[in-house]
């Protein structure tokens, strides 16, 4: 018979559109089970800081609310990094659950965090079920994580906008989306923008290639053209445009979209360029129809593994249904980068869309 009273739920990493739609399935399934679910503020800082940051959500009280409908974590998420060994966080961390009594935690989490909570929960001996949330879509094992296709939603506006401006003042344009080192989101909002370039980390490109396209858009007649690239793109001789790190010494990436912007300028008087950095948009907007349905899917999922006593796993969709993978899995299989043998990269190919060199 499964002991399960209580359970914990935190968000962790940055943020996304579908966070707080997954926090409503997971509290109505978990009500149906007769479980108290304690929200953790601020992802694991709300049990390894003290004194301990939390509340009980309600199906009552959190299903009323707006915030099922909203992006962002009604719990609030921190991807600022640790100062102190795994070991001790680990530690506060167990100490935190056992001070609330929880029988088992659900992260909702991307690949880094489901690495760096699930050794905490090993460590402390506690439950984990892990749900993928992140909007650069590279979270192993699970075709799509919950907040990419929103982010995907706010890159494709922008693009539609962007076209219109183009066209007016005969100018190509970059959009420079997020991603970290993985081409997903930028692919498939080239894709759906119907962009003339796209480069992505996976792709080596050339100049003379991104050249060649702008060239043949202006031969053809048309005036305006689109380009996408994701932060994670380096030059061309595979140097990276900003050695700039955040306050706990991990990369920043940005400035290629700038980079590309002066190189075209100085070698190619066809267009004009201007950049559009869409920053921290991309995670903002109401969830899309998708990532709202794939949130509760995913979340009311993790539930039932639970119920059914299961632990250790992250749930997942792959291949068209619902299932889970082993943590230790999922922490093997690493990051997961756009493979060139994506059906969305040969679509843009297909279509003449210059992706970089094959």
């Amino acid at each position: 018979m499964n002991s399960i009273k209580k359970i914990g739920i935190l968000t962790s990493g940055g943020d996304c559109a579908g966070l707080n739609a997954v926090i409503l399935s997971v509290v109505n399934a978990a009500t149906r089970f007769g479980w108290e679910v304690y929200g953790i503020h601020d992802g694991t800082d709300g049990l390894t800081n003290r004194p301990l940051s939390y509340e009980i959500l309600t199906e009552s009280g959190f299903s009323n609310s707006p915030w099922p409908r909203l992006s962002g974590s009604y719990l609030g998420s921190l991807n600022t990094g640790v100062k102190e060994s795994p070991e001790v966080l680990a530690q506060r961390f167990g100490e935190g659950v056992k001070e609330l009594g929880l029988d088992a935690v659900l992260v909702v989490g991307g690949d880094g965090s489901m690495s760096i909570v699930s050794n905490y929960c090993k460590m402390a001996g506690v439950k984990m079920i892990g749900i993928p949330k992140t909007i650069d879509n590279d979270t192993p094992l699970t075709e799509f994580s919950v907040g990419f296709n929103s982010a995907c939603q706010a890159c494709t506006n922008a693009l539609d906008d962007l076209m219109l401006t183009a066209r007016s003042h005969h100018r190509a344009l970059i959009l420079e989306v997020m991603g970290r080192d993985a081409g997903h989101l930028a692919m498939h909002a080239a894709v759906a923008g119907f962009a003339d370039i796209c480069l992505v980390p996976e792709i080596p490109y050339t100049l003379s290639g991104i050249i060649k396209k702008l060239d043949e858009v202006k031969k053809s007649g048309r005036t305006h053209a689109l380009i996408v690239v994701s932060e994670g793109v380096k030059t061309e001789t595979g140097e990276a445009v900003t050695g700039a790190v955040n306050m706990v010494g991990e990369k920043i990436n940005g400035g290629i979209g700038e980079y590309l912007s002066k190189l075209i300028n100085n070698n190619y008087k066809g267009f004009q360029t201007r950049v559009t950095k869409l920053g921290h948009v991309q995670r903002s907007g109401n969830p899309t129809t998708f990532d709202r349905s794939l949130a509760v899917v995913l979340g009311s999922e993790a539930v039932r593994l639970l119920a059914e006593g299961h632990t250790d796993r992250m749930v997942a969709l792959s291949k068209g249904k619902v299932t889970s993978f082993g943590l230790d899995e999922v922490v093997a299989a690493g990051t997961t980068g756009l493979s060139e043998n994506s059906p969305y990269v040969i679509a843009a190919r297909n279509i003449g869309m210059y992706v970089g060199e094959k």
